[in-house]
């Protein structure tokens, strides 16, 4: 195809880009998602003989589901489906394995460019981990999948850097609102879930165009009746601090789920380099551990066992059993330990899939529990239908909270239940629960703002860059915080907590030795406590510039190793610290330099 015509204005152009996306998310979705019906259709219902719960089934239909009567071929139905996801996974996309979000978010703050083979291998894999029982969500996958199409639509129409940036956002909103029957609240998504403190305004349109456009033709095929069902539901005023308590419960959560699924993939990397697992082998790991759990849990009660399948799956089907109050309390209870288990299993192994669908099965636990508990001490306050709005408000405050989405994830969740009369108290609940969590993140490839992503790095005038020179945006030696080897890593915590700085020089009797950061601090966080010297998360020997260097060349090393500082010493003397330079002060420098520009521009040309 060729490329498009410079003569198409700007505003053409994007509209035609959203179109093209908006389409292929559509069909895109709703070939995953039927594909994904069938494989658990023949696994789940025809092998197994499991008949499961669905999102969306009235109360009479749900009643009929059943556990199955014999569970001799879970374990190999597991190790089926993940042995050859991860056969397929290892020999031809490896970047496709784990959450397709946070892979979908790494593309557009790299390059903007994903493989052409990962829509396709993305939906083959995340079916066969999800059908088979891994505990992952669809939305990863398809914001991935989309996301891929967005990049093989900018290599197909010839864009430009920022439209195919833009393109990639799009196609993460288009692919997360049409699954979910959500298009406002995805493209309200593809702007927010990029930046852990910032917005990508420009994507927020054509993502409207193309969520509208996929959610018309996946729900002409599908329905458009919510991805939940209701019964009647109510909340009074009265009610609205209980809402405040449930958000904090939903952060504590939210923090197990992001430290245990993380610890969980570390864990398995490092068994893996250890004992030379073969990488196709080391999701198998993970699906004998988790079959082995719930065939444990099966054998002790059958609400043990009702438990163990609460974890396997989207958990699309319990969230809604919750909605209907038909989980017992002692299961609800357990129920989101399980389901982050469960998850972290099945994806820090390295299985397809995402984590939206499991966190809003972890929110909706938390949330039932609270709800009946509050019910039985205060049934005149907390009336019984009152509780399925602790249901949805509780997934609201999770996943809005961790996924650093608190707008998109409220508009998509009383988009799927389709009831608008929650936003109140989930405004309050998801509110308290993001305060709580802070810039703490589900998805590690997102960055703080727009100054910290490589998507952006072609905004900046090089020759602009090339003007100013490091020591005219560096903080200078005497302003630097800096740390001894010897220090404790908790005092770095307490200094990122109390000055909002991420890294810091660490200087031996005066020597600059190495660079630590609030991430190398955090990733030696252990169930003991943290690790007691700086010298053992430090970087030594960090990469350095000089107070000569043009910030185009610091700008170039930051962006190309995915760095967020750089120590300054002068050329004579490599070892003694002259400054600290952060991609914040490049930007504030980089700014402050173009208006002077603009401001000393002759408005006329002067006769002569």
């Amino acid at each position: 195809m060729p490329d498009l015509s410079p003569q198409i204005t700007p505003y053409k152009r994007l509209v035609l880009i959203a179109t093209i996306i908006g389409v292929i998310s559509g069909f895109g979705a709703l070939i995953f998602y039927e594909g994904l019906k069938l494989a658990m259709a023949f696994f789940w219902g025809d092998l197994l003989g499991y008949v499961y719960p669905r999102e969306g089934q009235n109360i009479s239909q749900i009643a009929q589901w059943s556990l199955p009567s014999s569970l001799l071929l879970l374990l190999p139905i597991l190790i089926f489906g993940s042995l050859i996801s991860g056969i397929l996974l290892a020999k031809f996309a490896p970047e496709a394995e784990g959450d397709g979000t946070d892979a979908a978010i790494q593309a557009f703050h790299t390059d903007g460019r994903i493989r052409k083979r990962i829509p396709l291998l993305k939906a083959v894999t995340s079916i066969l981990t999800i059908s088979t029982g891994g505990s992952a969500g669809r939305e990863g996958p398809a914001a991935q999948i989309s996301a891929g199409f967005g990049s093989l639509v900018g290599d197909m129409l010839g864009l430009t850097p920022r439209e195919r940036r833009i393109a990639l956002a799009t196609g993460i909103g288009a692919g997360i609102g049409t699954m979910f029957k959500a298009p406002l609240g995805g493209a309200v998504l593809a702007a927010e879930v990029l930046y852990t403190r910032d917005f990508e305004s420009e994507a927020i349109v054509p993502a409207f165009l193309a969520s509208i456009i996929g959610y018309g033709i996946f729900g002409f095929f599908e329905g458009y009746t919510p991805l939940f069902a209701l019964t009647a539901i109510n909340w009074t005023i009265q009610q609205l601090p209980f809402f405040l308590i449930l958000g904090f419960f939903c952060a504590a959560f939210g923090f197990v789920y992001i430290f245990t699924f993380y610890w969980t993939q570390e864990k398995f990397s490092a068994l893996s380099s250890r004992y030379h697992i073969p990488p196709y082998l080391k999701p198998v790991s993970g699906a004998v551990i988790l079959g082995l759990f719930v065939l444990m849990l099966a054998s002790i009660s059958p609400d043990a066992e009702l438990l163990g399948f609460g974890g396997l799956g989207a958990g699309y089907g319990f969230t809604q059993l919750i909605i209907y109050s038909m989980v017992p309390l002692a299961v609800l209870i357990l129920l989101p330990f399980v389901k982050i288990l469960t998850t972290s299993l099945t994806l820090g192994s390295g299985g397809s899939g995402g984590v939206f669908g499991p966190g809003l099965a972890i929110g909706a636990s938390v949330g039932g529990a609270i709800g009946i508990l509050l019910h039985l001490l205060t049934p005149a306050l907390v009336p019984a239908e009152s509780v399925p709005a602790f249901v949805i408000v509780g997934m609201i405050a999770l996943f809005g909270a961790i996924a650093n989405a608190p707008i998109a994830v409220l508009i998509m969740v009383v988009e799927m239940v389709g009831s608008f009369t929650l936003l109140v108290p989930a405004m309050g609940a998801v509110a308290v629960s993001k305060l709580f969590l802070g810039d703490t993140t589900i998805f590690r490839a997102q960055v703080p703002t727009k100054a910290q992503s490589g998507a952006h790095r072609g905004e900046y005038d090089r020759e602009t860059l090339e003007r100013i020179l490091v020591r005219d945006a560096m903080i200078p030696r005497e302003a630097v915080i800096t740390f001894s080897p010897s220090d404790e890593l908790a005092k770095v915590l307490d200094f990122t907590a109390s000055t909002g700085h991420t890294g810091f020089p660490v200087l031996e009797d005066g020597r600059l030795v190495g660079i630590i950061t609030n991430r190398d601090a955090q990733s030696l966080r252990t169930g003991k406590g943290l690790c007691p010297a700086i010298r053992q998360a430090m970087t030594p020997a960090p990469l350095v510039v000089h107070p000569e260097d043009t910030l185009e060349k610091a700008l170039a090393i930051m962006v190309g190793h995915n760095f967020d500082h750089l120590p300054v010493v002068r050329a004579e003397t490599p070892d003694t610290l002259a400054g600290f330079l952060t991609r914040s002060d490049i930007l504030r420098t980089y700014v402050q330099a173009s208006y002077l520009t603009a401001c000393q521009k002759p408005d006329t040309v002067p006769n002569h």
